[in-house]
């Protein structure tokens, strides 16, 4: 009798306790808030935000945008020998070429197609080049050219950081948000390297 009973008392529930039944669970707060305290019963753990329109027109602006960006990068190899313009064209079509493959898909989810391009007014607003300047930049070369792609390119990141920030200010989707982030730190890294070798190159 003694051994039945001793055995029942050894037997734990499988699976994980609710909250509330031991040590209490701290649930981190914000960067800089306090945690809190978790209440009895209460699930924890991301539960997935509902996506907004935000969301949407962040990723259907972005990635013609992006492809404006692998557009002027192409152009590098056949028009400049400078080793930092070319670095700069490598680490822009490594960044953006998955970011723009990612937002497609995430697009395709929602039942949704990629833009083919921007409309005239998001254009002027997030820096993207017109098409006399694209047509400028193909003409141009060496230092001529590595003047122009580093003053387009600078004033393209400076949109794009304009629009991960819209997005962080205004989007739900972790994953939209998630890339934003990398464009927001990634594209102002690049603008500040930009700038300083524009300040070197020869008048």
């Amino acid at each position: 009798m003694t051994t039945l009973a001793l055995a029942a008392c050894s037997e734990q529930p499988s699976g994980p306790s609710p909250v509330g039944t031991e040590a209490p669970v701290i649930v981190p707060g914000s960067p800089g808030a306090p945690g809190r305290t978790a209440t009895p019963g209460e699930r924890l753990g991301q539960t997935p935000a509902a996506t907004v329109a935000s969301d949407v027109r962040f990723a259907e602006a972005m990635i013609p945008h992006h492809r404006q960006a692998l557009e002027m990068t192409s152009l590098v190899n056949d028009r400049t020998t400078t080793a930092s313009i070319r670095s700069f064209a490598r680490q822009i079509t490594a960044a953006q070429t998955p970011e723009i493959k990612a937002m497609t898909g995430w697009l395709a989810e929602l039942g949704r197609s990629a833009p083919a391009a921007h409309t005239h007014a998001q254009a002027t607003a997030y820096g993207m080049a017109t098409q006399e300047e694209l047509n400028a930049l193909r003409a141009a070369k060496e230092t001529v050219f590595d003047r122009m792609f580093l003053q387009l390119m600078t004033r393209h990141h400076e949109g794009a950081v304009k629009m991960a920030g819209e997005e962080l200010a205004t989007g739900r989707d972790r994953r939209m948000r998630l890339l934003a982030k990398d464009v927001y730190s990634g594209q102002s890294i690049e603008i500040a390297r930009m700038r300083k070798v524009l300040e070197t190159l020869p008048a």
